[in-house]
């Protein structure tokens, strides 16, 4: 494996200096930043537009306690089990009791949560849930509003400087800790000398031919702590949400999400006879943990003509599914389907990684200056299964933590850095596209929502060959060092995934439990 990917063809980088250095610009980085220190400056880079990202895409809403018949015991006990036991209860306790205090920081901010009739928080409910405790904004816009509330409060703070389209290729490190990092922004690489680095990039989606992550999620911020040492855990469980819309476009690129809050609201889920059949296949039905109704759709569309099942709400009027669900109502309704009165064909899609890179509860991981939280980060809150919209929350909460563990131990920087080059490099990626096609083809087929050992071993195989083929090239744009990125990520989650030989949540080994 490179240490570092930046290949600057002998030019000279230009050289900033920087406080702190935030690493994605969702919901974890931009509630990061907004923690820190104001005297301290800050830059916040994102390799896209700053509304690009998974946070922006949340519909559902974010998980908390809000309600009088509900408590934090219920909460935790609700996290504990959708995680199949390998939740560390530390940070569960850690979510489910600061949760709250965040939503009412986001709310001072300015966010607009859909209220009731009387101007209370309003809530439904979500897979794994035994309780209302979701609170959502516009309907399915939660994430969009939690995002450019922050945004709006961000950009206007002092010591604050946002780079967007900046591809941060590597972490800079020393015996000592984190140095400095390498962007490449407008064609040309600039070092970024600080001794704190916070990685909130989010998932690595795209390393699959059907994801809800959008285009960026390539699991950067997997590959480049990798690359700098720091440790990673739990890449074996991946999240597949049991219902995206099914359409022959987004194959390869990004599947629009069905809220599991439309299966909160009564939606229903049917075979293509018409069968409802999470009926007696789990007590909640429908509102069954993600990975267990996500290998149920699994096994019907199997058993099957159709590659896709439908979701059923046409119980609910017109009126109440365009103000409770706008988006999703729009988006089906520009293919066709209206969902006051069709069944909306839906299928599993890579979603979430539950695991991700190794911190302790305050963002820390084993190298010094660098730290990680959101979906890029792996402190055990999930477990091996994610419950809904407890991602949201986790963002908020670890976010806030990153930026106390910089407030109450900033070092000043000092010294100078050397600007990395991979100076052993040869020649270039040929067919950079192909080979990402290649890969995700490699991944839904070898490591998907139902796994075996040999075919896990084969996608070992495969992918190795192809970082045999790239390993030595110079990665001279952003598309192949994103390659790089994907292929070593890929290799982790296949890696782990073949370690682990026991099913449990979202990680399913059918040679050990058969279907």
């Amino acid at each position: 494996m490179k240490r570092y990917i930046c290949f600057t063809g002998g030019a000279q980088a230009e050289t900033r200096d920087t406080d702190v250095a935030i690493i994605g610009s969702g919901l974890a980085g931009m509630y990061a930043a907004y923690h820190l220190n104001p005297s301290l400056r800050r830059v916040v880079f994102t390799k896209n537009t700053l509304e690009t990202s998974s946070s922006s895409l949340a519909q559902g809403g974010i998980a908390a306690v809000t309600e009088r018949d509900d408590n934090f015991t219920l909460h935790f006990e609700d996290t504990i089990k959708a995680g199949a036991g390998l939740c560390n209860p530390a940070a569960v306790r850690v979510i489910v009791e600061e949760g709250p205090a965040e939503i009412n920081e986001l709310i001072k901010l300015g966010a607009n949560f859909d209220l009731d009739s009387e101007g209370r928080l309003l809530t439904t409910r979500e897979g794994g849930h035994g309780m209302n405790r979701i609170l959502h904004a516009g309907g399915d816009a939660t994430g969009l509003e939690m995002v450019r509330t922050l945004e709006k409060t961000v950009k206007g703070m002092p010591n604050v400087l946002i780079r967007e389209n900046a591809f941060v290729s590597d972490v800079i490190t020393d015996e000592y800790g984190v140095r400095g990092l390498m962007s490449f922004e407008d064609g040309r690489w600039i070092l970024y000398r600080t001794n704190h680095v916070i990685i909130a990039t989010g998932g690595l989606g795209q390393i699959y031919r059907y994801t809800t992550n959008p285009v960026v999620a390539t699991g950067d911020g997997f590959a480049l702590a990798l690359r700098a040492g720091a440790e990673l855990a739990d890449m074996e469980f991946i999240q597949f949400h049991p219902t995206a819309l099914y359409t022959k476009e987004s194959r390869n690129t990004q599947c629009f999400l069905i809220s599991e809050a439309v299966r909160g609201e009564g939606g229903i889920l049917l075979n293509e006879a018409g069968e409802r059949f999470m009926k007696g296949r789990h007590p909640l039905a429908e509102l069954a943990p993600r990975d267990i109704v996500a290998r149920e759709i699994y096994r019907e569309i199997q058993k099957q003509k159709l590659p896709y099942v439908l979701l059923d709400i046409t119980s609910k009027s017109k009126d109440f599914l365009v103000k409770r669900f706008p988006t999703i109502y729009n988006t089906c309704l520009s293919h066709g389907i209206d969902m006051a009165k069709d069944p909306i064909p839906v299928g599993p899609v890579q979603h979430f990684m539950m695991g991700g890179v190794k911190t302790d509860l305050w963002g820390r991981t084993n190298i010094d200056g660098l730290l990680a939280c959101g979906e890029t980060a792996c402190t055990g809150v999930h477990g091996a299964n994610r419950l809904a919209s407890n991602s949201t929350l986790e963002c908020l909460v670890f976010g806030r933590r990153c930026a106390n563990t910089i407030n109450s131990g900033f070092k000043k920087r000092g010294g100078g850095v050397p600007v990395p080059c991979d100076t052993d490099c040869a020649g270039t990626v040929a067919g950079t596209e192909e080979k990402i096609i290649d890969l995700k083809g490699i991944m839904v087929k070898y490591c998907g929502i139902v796994r075996n050992a040999d075919d896990l071993s084969r996608g070992i195989e495969r992918v190795r060959e192809m970082l045999c083929g790239i390993e030595s090239a110079c990665l001279k744009g952003v598309r192949e060092m994103e390659l790089y990125n994907m292929a070593t990520v890929a290799l982790q989650v296949l890696l782990s995934a073949y370690a682990r030989k026991e099913s449990v949540g979202a990680h399913y080994r059918i040679d050990q439990e058969r279907l």
